[in-house]
């Protein structure tokens, strides 16, 4: 296993966090090559996020951008396919549902090079949803398979995956109990405002499903403004585009706090201070959990759903008088279960990727 080299591919924010507590235990042991497809590429939505975690700096930035989905995953593959001719890696690994982790995938699988995906066994039954045809095809074409619970362990073997599943927990949680002490209290981050702990709610809408809908997008503004508290949205480009687009943004505006995208440290600091968050962010819906932070979910389904079963996320929809009850509820909360390990899952992914390497011809 001697000079074993692993290719990782990232791409967008989720994948950055995910990246940061593995990539740092991976090059103790091996050889990492990062790469960076470029599918997230603004400060507020890269950058920051290797600045703030310290990530290493990535060896390849593809530079892709955005376009459509069709557009985008060609050009990824066609990028990551070069980079793998040139470093000829060992393993490729891939996080979590976009399409930089599908495109690693494809071209890894099409090369003979096995494909190692963290956050495996995911599934919302929602095949509208680009991020599910991503997870469910990645999934067919992995060598390792890391899930975050053992209810994915038993989604991906009722599909007839067994081999190569280990149930690591969630790297998310290894990230976040890392960073938590570092983030910045909300105070400081939403001192133009002047809102403290417990005042004000958060909400991040960014999904395609939500943002490219007008009837949806303006339900959601609709009930996102009937909350009781004053609801601070950290603004995704894809939405803020939208938000103007169908002629909302004055609305959304006028009725929200709008604030710029903030970098992960600023982002763990308003979500450990807000009573509640809104979301359609499977990546938040997590981290709010973590945070003991009640979540209200702008979809209508989850692939978190042990997050819903034990009490602590709410599905709404796009539905605004659902959304409005969700952010007014006061029934007290369940007590909050492990669900998803115990902050070493990148521990436990690093040291499958050696064994799989050691046992390798």
């Amino acid at each position: 296993m001697s000079g074993a080299t692993v290719l990782s591919v990232v791409g967008a924010r989720p994948q950055f966090i995910k990246a940061f507590p593995v990539s740092r235990l991976l090059r103790e042991r091996l050889s990492e090559v990062l790469v960076h497809t470029g599918q997230h590429y603004d400060f507020g939505m890269s950058d920051v996020f290797f600045e703030e975690l310290d990530i290493p700096e990535p060896d390849y930035n593809l530079g892709v951008g955005s376009a459509n989905h069709a557009t985008q995953t060609a050009e990824m593959l066609r990028r990551i396919d070069e980079v793998v001719e040139t470093e000829r890696p060992d393993l490729l690994l891939v996080y979590g549902d976009t399409n930089s982790t599908l495109a690693g995938a494809l071209v890894a699988a099409k090369r003979n090079v096995p494909v190692a995906h963290v956050e495996a066994g995911l599934r919302s039954d929602n095949w509208a949803m680009p991020e599910e045809v991503n997870r469910v095809l990645t999934d067919r074409c992995s060598d390792l398979l890391f899930v975050p619970s053992a209810r994915a362990a038993e989604t991906l073997a009722a599909e007839g995956i067994t081999d190569g599943v280990a149930v690591t927990g969630d790297v998310m949680y290894d990230a976040i109990t890392r960073v938590r002490d570092r983030a910045p209290p909300a105070a400081s981050v939403l001192d133009d405002l002047g809102y403290g702990d417990g005042e004000y709610a958060l909400a991040t809408v960014h999904r395609q499903a939500n943002t490219d809908d007008p009837t949806r997008l303006a339900s959601v503004v609709e009930g996102l403004a009937s909350s009781p508290r004053p609801v601070v949205v950290p603004l995704h480009p894809r939405t803020e585009d939208a938000l103007k687009r169908h002629d909302l943004w004055e609305r959304a505006t006028g009725e929200l706090d709008v604030i710029e995208p903030v970098g992960y440290l600023e982002f763990v600091g308003l979500l450990d201070g807000a009573e509640r968050v809104a979301t359609d962010s499977g990546g938040v819906q997590k981290e709010a959990f973590y945070l003991d932070t009640r979540c209200v979910t702008l979809r209508d389904e989850t692939e978190w759903v042990e997050t819903v079963e034990a009490g602590w996320n709410e599905l709404v929809g796009a539905d605004a008088e659902a959304i409005r009850a969700a952010l007014r509820r006061t029934d007290d909360l369940s007590e909050k279960p492990s669900l998803y390990g115990d902050g070493r899952a990148a521990e436990r992914v690093v040291d499958e990727v050696v064994g799989r390497l050691r046992t390798r011809p």
